[in-house]
């Protein structure tokens, strides 16, 4: 991981997720699975889970999925394993998750200045 300029917190350190999903793969013999290309499947597969829990709801319905208790614990695993696999594809492809957010974060604010930045 990247070290951020003095004074700027770590905006993302996954880490220890990462760490984890390494030795439950390694322990189940899963590593030779874990291609890029099987990930983002696998990823695009969660995220169509989760997708489902909101098709159909109207806006209010929406943002109260996640505590509405015929759908919460639903939602909080759909999202577990959506951050699970975000997190194995960017230790396999060896992605700095903090430098990469930082980067894009600077590149948005470059290119959709706040009102007040304009000009």
């Amino acid at each position: 991981m990247s070290n951020p300029s003095p004074g700027q917190p770590v905006l993302v350190d996954l880490r220890g997720l990462q760490q984890a999903q390494h030795e439950f793969a390694l322990a189940r013999d899963w590593l030779r699975h874990h291609s890029p290309k099987n990930l983002v499947m696998a990823l695009t597969g969660e995220v169509g889970e989760l997708v489902e829990l909101f098709q159909w709801l109207d806006e209010a319905a929406s943002h109260k999925v996640a505590s509405d208790p015929a759908t919460a614990r639903a939602v909080r695993d759909e999202l577990a394993d959506v951050l699970i696999y975000f997190a194995r594809l960017a230790a396999v492809l060896d992605v700095d998750l903090d430098e990469a957010v930082r980067s894009k974060l600077a590149a948005n604010a470059r290119k959709y200045p706040a009102p007040d930045q304009a000009l």
